[in-house]
């Protein structure tokens, strides 16, 4: 048992998990938690070579970068996830394992990618931010100049899919992010605050 909390931000991409991370940490700062926001694949080594996978920029097969995504995961959590943990602090990361399982899956088997994740610590709350696929691609068209390996709309549309099928499995909280960004961030905060109080009055 560790005396912090750990929060997981998931969803497709365009759904906004960057904007609502920093969302609820700036939240959670302001009522006096000690706050880590991080996010997967990290800046580090091996988060550098899947950033270049996804980016085009060098070629490999789907499960050698999913056991890059899992020695990513691995040094994050054992490196910086876990001693902010036991220092009491909050972590927020945008993304984590469930990304491995929603968008690996769309050439791995679902299974496979369970068992090689299935040693790493769950978060204490899971929370996907939920869209459209066709409204997510064209926030990614008005935000992004290139597209990265997974953002097509039938790849997502399965990716969406499989976080519905995670959100039962995990029992994660899914929030549709069709109403405005204050009322997806009121949402989260609630969510987040009873999952505080079950954890912390036990």
């Amino acid at each position: 048992m560790f005396r912090g909390f750990f929060i997981a931000i998931e969803g497709i991409d365009g759904a906004g998990l960057s904007t609502h991370t920093v969302l609820l940490g700036d939240y959670l700062s302001s009522k006096g938690y000690n706050v880590v926001l991080t996010k997967e694949p990290t800046d580090g080594l091996v988060g550098g070579l899947i950033r270049a996978a996804l980016r085009g920029e060098w070629k490999t097969d789907p499960r050698t970068l999913q056991l890059l995504f899992a020695a990513d995961r691995s040094h994050h959590l054992e490196n910086y996830i876990k001693p902010a943990l036991k220092e009491g602090k909050v972590v927020i990361t945008d993304r984590y394992l469930f990304s491995s399982l929603a968008y690996g899956s769309l050439n791995l088997d679902y299974d496979w990618l369970k068992k090689i994740n299935s040693k790493f610590l769950l978060p204490d709350v899971t929370i996907i931010l939920d869209v459209d696929p066709q409204e997510a691609l064209r926030r990614i068209r008005k935000s992004r100049f290139g597209f990265e390996l997974f953002e097509e709309l039938e790849k997502l549309t399965k990716v969406r899919e499989t976080y519905k099928r995670i959100a039962k499995e995990y029992s994660a909280y899914i929030v549709n992010t069709f109403r405005s960004i204050d009322e997806v961030h009121k949402i989260k905060i609630e969510i987040v605050e009873k999952e505080m109080s079950i954890k912390f009055l036990k």
